[in-house]
C-alpha cells in the first residue's frame, strides 16, 4: 500500500484529516483530546455514559460561525463554550456537560486550530463544564469559513423552577447586567472594517455566576442573554409573547463610549448589537434592589442597572430617548455584522 505520509502538510489541515484514518485520529488526539482531557472523554467510543442527574435535566444546542475566528477578548472556541453555557444558565440550569462538533475547512493552520482548542478547553474549565463527546469533519477549501463549531449542552436545575415569558406581568422590572454591544463592536474592530481599530474587548463570558446569584431569591420571571439581535430582539420577543408594552429608558441603558462612538459614526444602534456575556432579566418590582445588589457583588455585574418596565398596553417596545421623546424599537431586519456568533 502506498504511504501518503510525505503528502501530509503538518502545518495545515488537509482533507486527509477527515478521512477516518491515521491523520484524523492524530488530529483528534493531538489537538482536541489533549486540550479537552477529562475522565468522561473517550475518543475511542461512539457514545459515553453520564452520571445520574439529581434534578431536572435541561438540554440545548447551538452553532457558531464568527468571523474572524479570533477577536479581542475571545475566539470561536471560547465563544462556543460561553454561548452554550449561557443558554443553559438563563434557563435556570447549572451547566454540566457539552458535546462538540468541529467542521474544519481544508487549509486552516493547525497552529490556529491549536490556539482555538486550548482557548475552548480553558473556557470550559473556567465555566465548570466538561466536553464529553465530539466529532470532526473536514470540508473542502472554499466550502467553509475556516472553522464552524456546533455544540450540545446538558445542565440541571431545581425541580419545579419555571422561568419564561408567560410569567411576566405588567409592572415587572427589566434589568441588564452590564454594558451592551461590546461583542459586536469588538468583532468589527477585529475585521478592521471601515478602517476602524480599538482596544475594546468582547464581553464573552459565562453568565452562570449572574444567573445563579439571581436565583438565590424569589421573584425572577425570565432571563435571556442578548446575542444576535441584542436587547432589541429580546424586548420584541417579550412584547409578542405577552401582548404587553416594554418601556425602556435610553439614558439608563449602559453603553461604553467606544461602542457609542462607532454606532454614531456608522449609523448602528447599540440596541441591536450582540452581547456574549450579559443577562437581561425581568423581575418582580419588589425584587429590583436585592437583584441588583446580588449582581453588583460580582465583577461581571458591577455595572448592572434597571433599564425599564413592563406595562399594560399595545405590544410595542417604547424607548424613552435622552431628549425626552419616544421611539418604537422594531425587530431587526438586516444583520449589520454577519457571522457574529
Amino acid at each position: 500500500m502506498q504511504d501518503h505520509a510525505d503528502d501530509f502538510d503538518s502545518t495545515h489541515v488537509t482533507l486527509a484529516h477527515g478521512n477516518g484514518g491515521r491523520f484524523m485520529r492524530e488530529l483528534i488526539e493531538r489537538v482536541f483530546a489533549r486540550h479537552l482531557a477529562n475522565p468522561l472523554l473517550d475518543v475511542q467510543a461512539d457514545a459515553v455514559p453520564l452520571p445520574a442527574i439529581d434534578g431536572e435535566m435541561v438540554f440545548t444546542t447551538d452553532g457558531f460561525t464568527v468571523q474572524p475566528l479570533e477577536f479581542p477578548g475571545g475566539d470561536i472556541g471560547s465563544l462556543a463554550i460561553h454561548g452554550t453555557v449561557n443558554d443553559l444558565s438563563v434557563a435556570g440550569a447549572r451547566p454540566l456537560y457539552l458535546a462538540l462538533n468541529a467542521f474544519i475547512e481544508e487549509g486552516l493552520e493547525i497552529a490556529q486550530l491549536e490556539r482555538i482548542a486550548a482557548s475552548l478547553a480553558r473556557a470550559a474549565r473556567e465555566a465548570g463544564v466538561q466536553v464529553v463527546a465530539g466529532d470532526t469533519k473536514v470540508v473542502r477549501r472554499g466550502e467553509g469559513g475556516g472553522l464552524y463549531l456546533a455544540t450540545t449542552g446538558v445542565g440541571v436545575r431545581a425541580r419545579g423552577l419555571r422561568l419564561g415569558m408567560d410569567a411576566i406581568r405588567a409592572g415587572d422590572a427589566v434589568l441588564v447586567s452590564g454594558p451592551i454591544g461590546d461583542h459586536g463592536i469588538a468583532v468589527m474592530f477585529a475585521r478592521e472594517q471601515f478602517g476602524l481599530r480599538g482596544d475594546l474587548q468582547s464581553d464573552a463570558a459565562s453568565v452562570y455566576p449572574l444567573t445563579s446569584a439571581l436565583l438565590d431569591g424569589p421573584g425572577v420571571r425570565f432571563m435571556r442573554d442578548p446575542t444576535r439581535g441584542g436587547l432589541a430582539m429580546i424586548a420584541n420577543e417579550i412584547c409578542r409573547a405577552t401582548g404587553l408594552t416594554v418601556r425602556l429608558r435610553e439614558p439608563a441603558i449602559p453603553v461604553r463610549n467606544p461602542v457609542r462612538s462607532v454606532c454614531d459614526m456608522l449609523g448602528y444602534d447599540p440596541m441591536y448589537l450582540a452581547c456574549e456575556g450579559r443577562v437581561v432579566a425581568v423581575v418582580d418590582p419588589e425584587r429590583v434592589e436585592s437583584a441588583l445588589a446580588a449582581w453588583r457583588r460580582l465583577p461581571s455585574g458591577r455595572d448592572s442597572v434597571l433599564i425599564g418596565r413592563i406595562e399594560a398596553g399595545k405590544p410595542h417596545v417604547v424607548l424613552e430617548t435622552e431628549l425626552g421623546g419616544e421611539r418604537l424599537i422594531e425587530e431587526l431586519e438586516d444583520d449589520p455584522l454577519p457571522r457574529i456568533c
